[in-house]
């Protein structure tokens, strides 16, 4: 698929020129730093070296002092809490979180984790009958709720509070609860909004041992949970998040709770005589907050994917090893089940795609299917987005209701088209890049009739070719092991500070390129004009390139700068995002 190449826009001179003398850094560092909005010492202080100090206050947050009064009355009258959430990673963790420290003080409480098939995303009306019927007086339900209107209404009715800890979009009203700890609200003016539903959790207990008077060093240890949510729910790693995120690799690469450890165990980054010690095992690497996205969340996800959330909760609240293991082998087989099914159903929507005309040309993708299971069509959205990079809805049915999860493209909110849909639907919600949607089987094609409609409407053609964004330009002379260990402090990567992508035009193949695996190229490229020294790297799925390249053609790159590490020897190597020839 053809790419659009974007040049960032450099960052600010004078703000470049002052990093440089106060930081002693080179101009692309400077550079990097400057497009990211910092421009001083200080700031850049506090981006490299995050500091846990510089966390908000939760009290900022509104209905903080509410949620927790309700808390100590709870717990002064013996009430009976069940902590509440979603049955992904972000609700999963953020359950673990809050019932684990709770549980450090408190015993009459329990969680509850939804089912994905009977009961479906979000609170339910089954839940509050099972906390009824259970003497349940206070409900505090993490990563969802934002839209339970109609529960928490059924909930008042049988004397039942809610505390809701969102993250999601509120609609134009909020549910009558006791307290809606969101700083998404229009009321809210909590100076950072865009933490997981898990970061919600753990300003819910940071504000609970402030109350109390605790040592914030008792709640450091959760921050690997708050770490997997962040990565896993894909939000900015900006503000808080950062240092959330920043702090919680920093335990998960030292001390991860046996949950945590058990799932790594499980995929292949533990070997003796590695990087770093836990319980006698040891990392082969350093672990990034890509480890945490593509190893620890799919596998826990994976529990409420194919069987129960529940086991999620119970690994990452697990106090040993030996019984986090024993979990862990459940959690690991239900992630095998899934990769099974999703790559079935995604190559069943691909050929559905193909084989329809109408479909294969329009400006977003609506398939259905009955039988495919309804824990994996998020990920077969993604997949689809992947081949195709437009607005995609994959759908199944559950319960007599069709079910469906959306995903997006670059700056395309695909919540405001669902909601422009919203007559037909029974119920959505989510963010701009992602959201979920049920509706009646009668209303199947009026949707996807009029999805179509509100894409093709507020599409634009640029959003529609997906784009690699470059910070900067670099002759390979610039890529030294000084350059790196400089970039490297840049991380944790993602949304809000992605990793580098770089450009550098007239390269040529040294003379040792070649195809390696099915279609992949191992580059070996100089600047002719500037070093004769070879510069290594890897192209995936790009080996069509070869020829050409073989031939002696010059080239241009974009790439992330990585370490390679071969037959026990670390080198840079540039990973390679896109080829042009020149």
């Amino acid at each position: 698929m053809e790419k659009s190449w974007v040049f960032k826009k450099q960052g600010d001179k004078e703000s470049i020129k002052r990093l440089q003398n106060d930081l002693g850094v080179d101009f692309h560092i400077a550079n990097l730093l400057a497009q990211r909005g910092i421009t001083t010492y200080d700031e850049a202080k506090s981006f490299f070296r995050p500091q846990l100090a510089d966390l908000h206050d939760p009290f900022l947050m509104k209905d903080m002092d509410k949620a927790i009064y309700r808390i100590d009355q709870a717990i002064d009258n013996n009430e009976r809490i069940l902590i509440y959430g979603d049955y992904d990673v972000d609700g999963t963790s953020a359950v673990a979180l809050v019932y684990s420290n709770l549980k450090e003080f408190y015993d009459n409480l329990d969680f509850y984790i939804p089912d994905r098939e009977k009961e479906g995303y979000g609170i339910s009306m089954k839940s509050i009958d099972f906390a009824s019927e259970n003497n349940i007086s206070l409900i505090i339900a993490l990563d969802c709720g934002i839209k339970a209107y109609d529960q928490v209404a059924y909930a008042n009715e049988k004397g039942i509070d809610f505390i809701i800890g969102d993250h999601h979009r509120p609609g134009d009203v909020l549910p009558n609860a006791y307290a809606i700890l969101d700083p998404k609200r229009d009321d809210c003016t909590y100076p950072y909004d865009e933490l997981s539903g898990c970061g919600i959790g753990f300003k819910l207990i940071q504000a609970y041992y402030q109350h109390k008077n605790i040592p914030f060093e008792n709640l450091e240890a959760y921050l690997d949970m708050v770490a997997v949510s962040i990565a896993s729910d894909i939000v900015p790693i900006t503000g808080e998040n950062r240092i959330l995120a920043f702090y919680g690799l920093k335990i998960i690469n030292s001390k991860p709770r046996p949950g945590i450890e058990a799932i790594l165990r499980y995929s292949n980054v533990c070997k003796e005589n590695g990087l770093h010690a836990n319980n006698g095992f040891f990392f082969n690497r350093e672990l990034t907050i890509n480890d945490l996205v593509f190893l620890v969340g799919p596998r826990i996800n994976a529990a409420g994917r194919i069987e129960s959330g529940k086991k999620s909760v119970e690994l990452l609240i697990s106090k040993s090893i030996e019984s986090a293991l024993e979990i862990g082998a459940l959690v690991n087989n239900n992630n095998i089940e899934r990769k099974s099914l999703d790559s079935f159903a995604t190559q069943q929507a691909l050929e559905y795609i193909a084989n329809d005309k109408f479909l294969f040309n329009s400006k977003s993708t609506v398939v259905f299917n009955p039988e495919w299971h309804k824990g994996v069509i998020g990920i077969v959205a993604s997949r689809l987005t992947e081949v195709y990079y437009r607005p995609t809805i994959v759908l199944t049915q559950s319960n007599g209701f069709i079910t469906g999860s959306a995903r997006s493209v670059k700056d395309f909110d695909i919540y405001d088209a669902v909601e422009a849909c919203s007559d037909l639907l029974e119920h959505f919600g989510g963010h701009k890049y992602a959201a979920g949607l049920s509706l009646k089987p009668e209303n199947l094609n009026s949707f996807r009739d009029r999805f179509e409609e509100v894409v093709s409407a507020t599409i634009k053609d640029k959003m529609l070719v997906p784009e690699i964004e470059i910070d900067d330009s670099l002759v390979l002379t610039d890529i030294t092991p000084k350059f790196f260990n400089v970039l490297k402090q840049f991380a944790p990567f993602g949304p809000g500070n992605l990793s580098p992508v770089f450009y550098t035009a007239d390269v040529r193949d040294s003379g040792y390129s070649r195809i390696v695996g099915a279609n992949h190229l191992k580059l070996s490229m100089f600047h002719q004009h500037i070093s004769s020294l070879p510069y290594n790297g890897i192209a995936f799925q790009q080996g069509e390139y070869y020829p050409l390249i073989q031939r002696g053609m010059p080239f241009s790159v974009c790439y992330h700068i990585e370490e390679n590490e071969w037959n026990g020897k670390v080198s840079l190597q540039l990973n390679v995002k896109d080829i042009r020839f020149d």
